[in-house]
């Protein structure tokens, strides 16, 4: 049986983008060092959880799923050949918004995405101002470290 490191992350937001992506970045370092294969950042890992609120600002978080954050965390996973999970905050279009987690192989090739399937909106939790239901189902991916499923809470 092949044993596969694996690291998750968890952090307060910062109070902005860049050093939020800086952080993760080496939370990334940090753990290939450590001899990690796989890393998956939180939820929207490069600014704060908003969905407890329902304010348009946040709408400037998204970006597409091949964009400039996923672009430099791919080059860094290929860098450091780890596979990462990447929780984004996807503008598919103008307009049309996902809660979506991005996987890149070791390689740094984006091999596919899932967005989160089920949407809450109750009391507190507002996460239909800013999403649309996924529309990818549930993907299995195949990466250097084996099949990986994907989830979002």
């Amino acid at each position: 049986m092949t044993t596969v490191r694996a690291a998750i992350t968890q952090t307060t937001w910062t109070g902005d983008k860049a050093s939020m992506l800086d952080k993760h970045e080496q939370f990334a370092r940090d753990a290939a060092a450590q001899g990690a294969q796989v890393i998956c950042f939180q939820e929207l890992f490069y600014g704060p959880y908003f969905g407890i609120t329902q304010d348009k600002k946040y709408y400037r978080y998204a970006e597409p799923a091949d964009g400039p954050i996923v672009q430099r965390f791919a080059a860094l996973a290929k860098e450091l050949s780890m596979v990462m999970i990447l929780p984004i905050y996807e503008e598919e279009q103008t307009g049309v918004y996902y809660n979506t987690a991005v996987v890149v192989d070791a390689d740094g090739t984006i091999v596919g995405k899932y967005r989160k399937n089920h949407i809450p909106h109750v009391e507190k939790f507002w996460e239909k101002f800013y999403f649309r239901p996924g529309n990818l189902g549930y993907p299995v991916f195949d990466t250097a470290v084996g099949k990986v499923g994907v989830v979002i809470c």
